[in-house]
């Protein structure tokens, strides 16, 4: 596969720019000693660009996308069996990563702090909120006015005194439906060229639809030359960016090594913090981040044959446009030989990432989760989650 990866004995794939695996090693090592004392975040936020029809397939509907990210949590603190308040929304196909997620959480005993943003409900479980919670979703990034200023600053601060208490490593996750659309608009904000590389939960990402709105979002902005990231944020982003930028900065002024659990949403977080530092901090501050993502994601090619691997190219783009050394690594679990259908629905191409699971399943990985026991384990939790839904069904509810 050449310089830019490494396959690692547990079979996860590290790749990147500027690889070496002395350091890669390294790095992973200090992440298997450390992730029973990991400060685990999950970032649940809303944007109104998740209701454009045929965005994003994190739920069958725009209604119901508007309480993907509460289902989803839901099922991550709760599991399959448990009583939950919001159903999962239906999927063209596939299973919300989430279950993964909690399958992968449950081996590690780690458990996630919920920050929420711009949510349409109150979340029914413990969690953070930096701002009045009746503030609602942001609005289309189509608008070129996403969220107010003073919003984006006061997440982001609040995020960064967060992250900057920190005594542990951090690993950040999301959900945030539609955030693919509002990733995409940012790095083209900052001035990467991303087309025909952002990724999303469709088999086959709407990519024409997302340009136009990014297009359209960008001319209503009228952004200035190099203009801030919280300019950025205010035009075209959604509230998990904002929380997520102040939360890796303010870790990394505590020093602490940081996995970003996600895909092109978390190589726009760790942009957005980038541009906001001097040129010769970045590969200092990179120097302890990782990007944690899914096998599914980084097999994806998008459009035409020089975009195999697609997100490696587009990791690549962000290293090259600050001059730093960007690595991430994929966890190596398949589900080819599950019993689920939903499950091996992961294989053609549908869902690919969320809720974390390409992070949390990496950490399982490297904690010794073997592929089989993983794919035992996933298969019982559908299982149980197809019998929970039909008692429900049943039941009239």
């Amino acid at each position: 596969m050449g310089d830019n990866y490494i396959l690692l004995p547990s079979g996860v794939l590290a790749f990147g720019e500027g690889l070496q695996e002395k350091n890669v090693d390294e790095r992973i090592q200090s992440w298997q000693r450390n992730i029973s004392n990991t400060a685990f975040f999950l970032i649940l936020a809303g944007s109104q660009t998740a209701e454009i029809e045929g965005i994003s397939a994190a739920g069958s509907t725009a209604v119901s996308r508007r309480y993907t990210a509460v289902a989803d949590a839901e099922l991550l603190l709760r599991g399959p069996t448990l009583p939950k308040r919001w159903p999962l929304p239906p999927l063209p196909a596939g299973v919300s990563p989430a279950l993964i997620s909690y399958v992968a959480s449950k081996f590690l005993k780690i458990k996630p702090t919920i920050i929420s943003a711009g949510l349409l409900q109150t979340p029914p479980f413990t969690h953070v909120s930096l701002e009045s919670p009746d503030r609602g979703p942001a609005r289309c990034l189509s608008s070129g006015n996403a969220m107010e200023s003073t919003r984006v600053k006061l997440l982001r601060d609040g995020g960064f005194k967060i992250g900057k208490k920190l005594e542990k490593s951090l690993l950040i996750t999301e959900c945030v439906p539609g955030g693919t659309s509002t990733a995409f608009a940012v790095l083209s904000g900052l001035g990467i060229n991303v087309n025909g590389l952002i990724s999303g939960s469709h088999r086959n990402p709407p990519l024409e639809l997302k340009t136009k709105l990014v297009k359209q979002g960008l001319k209503a902005a009228k952004l200035k030359e190099n203009p801030s990231s919280v300019e950025i944020m205010a035009a075209v982003g959604d509230p998990f960016q904002p929380i997520a930028v102040g939360l890796l900065m303010g870790a990394r002024e505590s020093g602490q090594e940081i996995l970003l659990g996600g895909g092109c949403q978390m190589l726009a977080v760790l942009s957005l913090a980038l541009n906001e530092i001097e040129p010769e901090s970045r590969s200092e501050f990179v120097s302890k981040i990782l990007i944690g993502t899914t096998s599914w994601l980084v097999d994806e090619s998008l459009s035409s044959a020089e975009n195999r691997n697609s997100f490696i190219h587009l990791m690549n783009h962000v290293a090259n446009h600050f001059n730093v050394n960007i690595i991430g690594l994929a966890s190596g679990y398949r589900f080819n030989d599950s019993n689920q259908k939903v499950l091996r629905d992961y294989e053609i191409g549908y869902v690919k990432e969320g809720v974390g699971a390409g992070a949390l399943s990496l950490l399982a990985q490297i904690k010794g989760l073997t592929q089989k026991e993983m794919i035992e384990r996933c298969d019982i939790e559908v299982g149980n989650l197809f019998k929970s839904n039909n008692e429900k069904t049943c039941q009239g509810i």
